[in-house]
């Protein structure tokens, strides 16, 4: 039997010295970018997107090549997706600009949208081994620049840069608010206290338009987690829950990566909606995170901080990616998830389906 619920894993060192400076914005504070910038006839009244986190893999891209094989044939579909919102660990081990072709431009290259991204902690790490360069580097120029262009170390490879400007920053669109957060190297991850004073302001932002928007919250580091490599970050719990309390504003959604499976948890609230919290990281690293069981005494759910979080549905024996929409019908807003795992063999299957009425 395996667990329903959010896991602590016990004993965990602290390696918050792994921390790292941030790079300086290449745009504008509040740090927002339009769609329309990128995609210029984006839809107003349905949105797809993918969502896929740790698809880098230092040791093997075969997993990796699959996920993204599975995610083209959806371009041939009715409703394709628009883009592909990254969340963390586009490269292993250490964000390196060498291994940006064999990781990212490579694997990508023939994919047909625009692809947005949040860094993970393997592309804000730094080798003390490699030519001296500073954290998240060469993720500022393929995804921060302030105009799109080739990147150097993408061997010719068509797909330019993106536009984003910062590492954290918001996306805005017709139907939703994105909100990415940088959750920097540490284990259970460290936001800066600046970036938190931003959080706060684009939560009470975004929440000052709807109902006419969703509003999703992206994070690298899953808050709540029951699988055996990482579970649940306790840090980013308390972070997250204190700002939803301090200004009175959650969000529709919260993705994250980190985690390299699938699950799909739900919390509850004495007031207000509950709030989904999906983790989507299974997007290619070769080593997949199973769920706890209940008798590996490593792992415990008594906390506090776990009550009323329900671990809904889950895949962590094979690799996939999700595709998610937001659709507005009349003045409602609807945010429906495809989780499909990709097998060895290429075969695609849903996994989960879900759908929030907002």
């Amino acid at each position: 039997m395996k667990y329903s619920t959010p896991v602590q894993k016990r004993d965990q060192p602290d390696d918050s010295y792994k921390f790292q400076p941030l790079p300086a914005p290449t745009g504008a504070f509040p740090y927002h970018l339009d769609i329309a910038q990128v995609i210029p006839d984006i839809n107003s009244q349905k949105m797809t997107f993918h969502l896929a986190g740790d698809t880098g893999s230092l040791r093997s891209i075969d997993f990796q090549r699959k996920v993204i094989t599975a995610m083209q044939a959806q371009f041939e579909q009715d409703n394709p997706p628009q883009f592909l919102f990254h969340l963390g660990d586009v490269v292993y081990n250490h964000g390196e600009a060498s291994q940006y072709y064999r990781q990212f431009f490579g694997p990508f290259q023939h994919y047909p949208a625009p692809i947005f991204a949040i860094a993970g902690n393997h592309d804000s790490d730094v080798n003390p081994a490699a030519a001296p360069y500073h954290s998240l580097e060469p993720f500022v120029k393929v995804f921060c620049d302030t105009t799109p262009q080739e990147v150097s170390f993408s061997n010719g490879v068509l797909r330019k840069s993106m536009i984003q400007p910062n590492v954290y920053w918001t996306l805005n669109t017709p139907l939703a608010t994105i909100i990415g957060m940088h959750s920097n190297v540490p284990k259970f991850g460290i936001v800066t206290p600046e970036q938190q004073e931003w959080v706060k302001g684009e939560l009470r932002r975004a929440d000052a338009e709807r109902p006419g928007k969703a509003l999703i919250l992206c994070i690298h580091h899953a808050p709540y987690s029951a699988d055996i490599n990482h579970g649940s970050s306790i840090p980013m719990i308390t972070l997250l829950e204190g700002i939803f309390e301090e200004t009175g504003v959650r969000p529709d959604i919260v993705f994250s990566g980190h985690v390299h499976n699938y699950q799909r948890l739900v919390k509850h609230y004495d007031s207000g909606r509950p709030v989904c919290y999906v983790v989507a990281g299974g997007g290619g690293y070769d080593e997949l995170h199973a769920i706890a069981e209940l008798t590996d005494n490593r792992f415990t759910n008594k906390l506090e901080i776990f009550d009323n979080v329900t671990l809904e549905n889950y895949c962590d024996h094979q690799h996939g990616f999700l595709r998610f929409s937001v659709e507005k019908t009349g003045t409602q807003i609807a945010l429906t998830g495809n989780y499909y795992s990709v097998a060895d063999d290429g075969a695609v299957t849903l996994e989960d389906e879900f759908k929030i009425k907002l």
